[in-house]
């Protein structure tokens, strides 16, 4: 497999998952403002909309969409039971998160990474609207288990810890939330997620 990524985007979700798993792959740094490859590949040529990831199988498919890939990859490492089976109300849970994360708590954080400068009004809405979107987030967290799900780490943990970790990028503490303070540690502290945090150039 190739995951087509860029350090610290939503792709490290999935380089985490393939760490976690073990999994033999190839890495492929993508820079999405020249829409090129450092190999020098067109990158809408893996994918049509030009951001990341991308996941090429080894029979050439590819695939596209967070959710998609993390999903792909928990249901192709079956034995780590990093996404319920499918079929199950867990299944549903997962998705739902998936769900949240991609079209809520990812999208909040966008303005921040626009490239431009925000007026101080608009700065300040953007905020409380993040704000918000984190703290319905850590509603979700169950306070008796250590993961979004419960007991078991899975793909959403991946990309949950993906994106709460761009707030150390734009300054925003998560003090506010203790639990999410302690979940962002947890995680962190994983073996595969430091493998890809140093990967990525992210970690000494």
């Amino acid at each position: 497999m190739q995951l087509f990524y860029k350090p610290g985007a939503c792709s490290m979700a999935a380089h985490i998952i393939l760490n976690e798993a073990g999994a033999e792959h190839r890495l492929e740094k993508v820079d999405t403002d020249k829409g090129v490859t450092e190999t020098g590949l067109t990158y809408r040529d893996v994918n049509p909309r030009g951001y990341v990831p991308a996941l090429r199988l080894d029979d050439g498919d590819v695939i596209t969409e967070n959710a998609a890939v993390l999903q792909f990859l928990g249901d192709r490492f079956a034995d780590l039971a990093l996404v319920p089976v499918a079929g199950t109300i867990d299944r549903v849970r997962l998705q739902e998160v998936l769900s949240f994360l991609s079209s809520e708590l990812h999208i909040a954080f966008g303005p921040f990474f626009s490239g431009g400068e925000m007026p101080e009004e608009k700065k300040q809405a953007t905020t409380d609207r993040l704000t918000r979107k984190i703290a319905q987030f850590d509603g979700m967290m169950p306070d008796d288990a250590p993961f979004v799900l419960g007991d078991r780490f899975s793909v959403a943990d991946a990309y949950a810890f993906v994106i709460l970790n761009w707030s150390n990028f734009i300054g925003l503490p998560l003090s506010p939330w203790p639990k999410l303070e302690a979940y962002m540690a947890r995680i962190a502290a994983r073996p595969a997620v430091q493998q890809t945090l140093q990967q990525e150039g992210l970690a000494a």
